[in-house]
This record gives structure tokens, sequence and C-alpha cells, in this order.
């Protein structure tokens, strides 16, 4: 079997990026999208971070910057366990920027195109995990509202929900000019019919994930985006790869009907085996902990085939999405409290300038 990927990997800094933003040495390119892009950086002692930068060029966009302030309010309510917690952010200055904590880790998306798909237990601890972190997140007041495998990264801890960008919480209001917002093929029917996305809509998206975790595709796979939007309003999902019994709540996540569905705390409940709700966290988060990308799966080498093939000759319209950066892309960061700090460079990388001794060790940030 291939071997396993486990440590993210980055791509070169362009000639036009930066070299530095606010207090932080950029190395490389975690991802970008038409908003910004998010680069993995170090702070001045070291310690490895995330930085999510918007374009200058939309640097002067007050709704640019309301978005901005809402994912660093969603991503602050949350959870510390279960995401990835913000850091420091500058939303005033002519680029701005937000900063959270790198987690060490692939997302799912990457896990199951390079390594393999879930089945089993695996699938069961991963789903399990996923839930935990959601039930987190509504518990604090916060709707991710785009929760997708490429928003979910398997850290040393278990899964991480990332990328707040769209989220809301409980005492945000939002307007029409914001439409529908989430990613084609896991935003939920009610959602599509322009209604307002509440927790339902991301428990939808836990059905649609997990199902992608077994199989490596949608469970509303068709030849077009219309077609398989027209699957989910159709409530015609292929569940035949996800085992029981774990089929019958992946199958109530994606009713149509948004009533139908359980709640995330309701589902955690359902995939622990009855534990009393004080429990209900505690045990979810020792599940998720064992989550860990799948070693008795070999990979699709016609997963990546179909998902370029896909991309090449079927159109994947972003539906209205206020997103920043690409999928799996922001904070590849949550804390698990204050950030510690690393005195030493991270292999192959020379050491950022020393402010204090005016080393000349490198005028390189790390990387």
């Amino acid at each position: 079997m291939a071997e396993r990927r486990t440590v993210l990997q980055g791509s070169p800094l362009l000639p036009e990026d930066p070299k530095r933003i606010g207090d932080y040495w950029l190395a490389s390119r975690l991802g970008a999208g038409g908003q910004g892009v998010v680069f993995e950086a170090y702070g001045e002692t070291g310690e490895r971070v995330a930085v999510k930068a918007f374009h200058e060029r939309l640097a002067g966009s007050p709704r640019l910057r309301a978005q901005a302030g809402r994912e660093v309010a969603a991503a602050r309510r949350a959870a510390s366990f279960c995401t990835a917690r913000i850091l420091a952010a500058d939303l005033d200055g002519p680029r701005p920027y937000i900063v959270s904590e790198f987690i060490e880790g692939p997302s799912l998306r990457d896990v199951v195109l390079e390594t393999g798909t879930y089945g089993g237990d695996d699938l069961v601890r991963l789903a399990t995990g996923i839930a935990t972190a959601l039930t987190a997140i509504h518990q604090s007041g916060v709707i991710h509202r785009d929760l997708k495998p490429g928003n979910v990264l398997i850290g040393p801890e278990g899964p991480r929900l990332i990328d707040f960008g769209i989220a809301r919480t409980d005492d945000m209001t939002l307007t029409a000019a914001e439409g529908v917002i989430g990613t084609p093929g896991y935003t939920a029917p009610e959602v599509l019919r322009g209604e307002r996305a509440a927790p339902a809509a991301d428990v939808f998206a836990w059905g649609v994930a997990v199902v992608f975790a077994a199989t490596g595709r949608s469970p509303y796979g068709a030849p077009d985006f219309a077609a398989s939007l027209r699957r989910i309003v159709a409530d015609d999902a292929d569940l035949t790869a996800v085992d029981e019994p774990l089929r019958t709540h992946v199958r109530r996540a994606l009713a149509v009907d948004p009533d139908d569905r359980p709640t995330a705390p309701e589902l955690l409940l359902a995939l622990i085996g009855g534990a009393d709700a004080a429990a209900l966290l505690g045990e979810g988060s020792r599940i998720a902990a064992a989550v860990r990308p799948p070693e008795s799966h070999a990979p699709d080498p016609s997963l990546h085939g179909r998902v370029n093939a896909r991309a090449a000759t079927s159109p994947t319209p972003t539906v209205r999405s206020s997103r920043a950066c690409c999928s799996g892309s922001s904070a590849r960061t949550g804390s698990r409290g204050p950030s510690r700090a690393r005195t030493c460079s991270p292999p192959g990388r020379p050491a950022p300038p020393n402010p204090s001794t005016g080393s000349s060790r490198s005028s390189r940030p790390p990387g």
C-alpha cells in the first residue's frame, strides 16, 4: 500500500507573495481561493501557525471585512478541541489577515484520495469524531454552513472542523444579498430552496461527508451538477457502501425535510450507543482521538482520475459562497490553549532572524 500522508505539505511561495505578514514569517502556501491565500507561517519564537491573508485588491471591501469578522467571531466561539482557535487577527490593516494554530494532519478529502477509503470500525470512529465536533460547535451557538471533507482535518487528536468563513452564530443576522451559501453536493435541500441554513443543514453535510469517506464520492453522484442537485431534492442517495447500523444514521441525516433529521447531539448519542447526556462529549472526544487515516484500505487509483475528469468536463459552480479560501485551506490551524513556542526551526528550513540580537542567520522566512 502507498505510504500514508500524515504531514501537510504546502507549495512554494510565489514571487508576488509577501515574505512576512504582521509578526509572522511566511513559509509556504497551504491553499488559495478567490478571496485570499492561506500560508504556513512561523512566529518570532518559531511557533508554527496558519495565516489566512485576504487579497489586497479586496481589502477595501466592507463586505469582505464584515465576513472576516464573522469568521473570527464564530471560530472563537467554538470549542477548541474540535476546531481551530484564532490566535490573532488584523482586519483593519491594508491586507486583513487571520492567524490560527497549525493543525498537523491532512484533510479528509486528501486522506481518501491519497490513502484510501474508510470502512468498518474506522468509518464508525470517523463518523463519531465528526459528529462530536459538530455537537460541540452547535452547543457553542455556531452553525458551520460549509462542512465537507476538505474542511475536516484528521489531526493527532481526532477530526477538527475548519474554515468558518461562512459560518454564523445565533446572534448574527444575514442579508438577503448573501443568498444560498455552501458547497454544491454538501448543501442541504432546504438551503438550495433558499431557506436559511439551520443546524440541520450541518447534519445533512455530515451524512454526505461520511459517504464520501466510505466511497470517495458523493451519495448523489451524477454526470453533471444539475442532475446531482435533482437527486438531493429527490432524496435519492446511494448508501450501499455504508454498513448498518451506521447506514441508518446516515439515512436519517440525509432526510429531505430538516425536521426529520436528528440534531447533532441526538446523532452522537445514537452513534455511541445511548450514553447519558453528561458523558456525551467526553465519550465522543475519546473516540475521536482514535481516528487515523485508514491503514487497511489501499487507495483507488481511479479516484483522482474521476475527480480530475469531472473537474475538466463538468461545471462545478460555487453556490454564492463567501468563503475566503479554497477547500481545506483555512486554519490548518484551533488551539489547545496558548500557543506553545518552538525555539527550533522545522527540519530543512533556516531559522527566522532573531529580533533581539540582530542575528543574520537568514534573511528568509522558514521554508
